[in-house]
């Protein structure tokens, strides 16, 4: 894929299909924090929850370079962007 169809896709996933599955991604993101901090004892934030899903998938690429894995940290980086700054 070129760049710029690895930005799209990212794009048509946050906006499309993993919207619809699993709404609104401030809320789904904090639903995974929330849990997350029990599992850690200490509080975990949105943002935190976002770096850690792009740090999986830098791992996963070590491995593997798996195309959709780039688009993933494209699609996290978008929605890291917006909601950091919320």
């Amino acid at each position: 894929m070129k760049r710029d169809e690895i930005l799209k896709e990212a794009e048509n996933l946050i906006n499309g299909d993993r919207a619809k599955d699993y709404g609104d991604a401030y809320l789904n993101h904090k639903r995974i924090a929330d849990i997350w901090s029990v599992v850690m004892g200490r509080e975990v934030t949105v943002k935190e929850v976002i770096l850690c899903m792009i740090g999986m998938k830098m791992a996963r690429l070590v491995h593997d370079s798996k195309e959709d894995s780039w688009i993933d940290i494209c699609g996290y980086a978008g929605l890291g962007g917006e909601l950091d700054a919320e």
